[in-house]
């Protein structure tokens, strides 16, 4: 069974001071999470500082992004290997909001994939449809195409190591969100491309997450379907309750799924 999980993607958004206050109120209402998997991915400001509060506890610590070179004269960028010096688990990668506003292509993401595996973090590799892609019956050619980009020149037993997050750039900020059977589609797609460029048994292992306006109101319909593994959350992520009952019900549909 997938153990599900749930990133809280706090964006540009946080003092330290504000930070250590969010990550205490997520540490002290997830003191013993039980078949989930919280990550917390502040902004680089605050990495160091969320990391002292979550210390060795069960929340991992993730960053939003990464460059593609271990080092260099790349004024404000950080390494993968400063991640993980700072004790990051996680990268996000691709997220549509880099893709839009720094004209990330998929090349330069697949680089930044690499790079991560390198260095031992998990890469969670976004893929998702704009609202135009959706209504000209895009979604799967988008998706595909990112993905397969995404992954290319990865070690064959890369993808194991690698989450994916399906987030329909037309849901993300938007307050509306995919529907589940619109989100389940797209995973059970994705999934099934997986299964092509590793192997059936390798691709059931893969956690996919949603990801686009998910709240405490709509994550039950979500977690519902099988093919969602978890969400990648950005708004709800920063109200401590909001993003602590979203955890608690991603545990209970993997209890359910595993009969428990």
């Amino acid at each position: 069974m997938r153990t599900p999980l749930v990133i809280g993607n706090w964006k540009m958004h946080g003092t330290l001071a504000e930070a250590r206050a969010l990550a205490s109120a997520v540490r002290d209402g997830l003191r013993r999470p039980r078949g989930v998997e919280p990550v917390l991915c502040p902004p680089f400001t605050a990495l160091a500082a969320v990391a002292e509060i979550l210390g060795n506890g069960p929340i991992r610590l993730g960053a939003q992004n990464c460059h593609d070179e271990p080092s260099g004269a790349h004024t404000g960028e950080i390494s993968a290997a400063m991640l993980v010096d700072l004790g990051a688990r996680y990268v996000l990668l691709g997220h549509s909001e880099r893709r839009r506003e720094m004209g990330e292509s998929d090349a330069q993401i697949n680089r930044k994939v690499r790079a991560a595996l390198v260095h031992g973090l998990t890469p969670v590799l976004c893929v998702g449809e704009t609202g135009e892609e959706r209504r000209q019956g895009l979604t799967f050619t988008t998706v595909e195409g990112q993905l397969r980009a995404g992954l290319a020149d990865v070690p064959a037993d890369g993808p194991a190591k690698i989450v994916f997050a399906y987030e329909p750039v037309w849901a993300i900020g938007t307050g509306v969100q995919a529907t589940p059977t619109q989100a389940a589609e797209v995973h059970g797609y994705l999934r099934g491309l997986l299964s092509e460029l590793t192997s059936k048994e390798a691709a059931q292992a893969i956690r996919i997450l949603y990801g686009g306006s998910v709240n405490a109101d709509n994550a039950d319909g979500l977690f519902a379907e099988p093919e969602v593994d978890g969400a990648l959350v950005g708004g709800a992520s920063l109200n401590p309750q909001a993003f602590i009952t979203i955890v608690r019900k991603a545990a209970r549909a993997g209890a359910a799924a595993r009969g428990e």
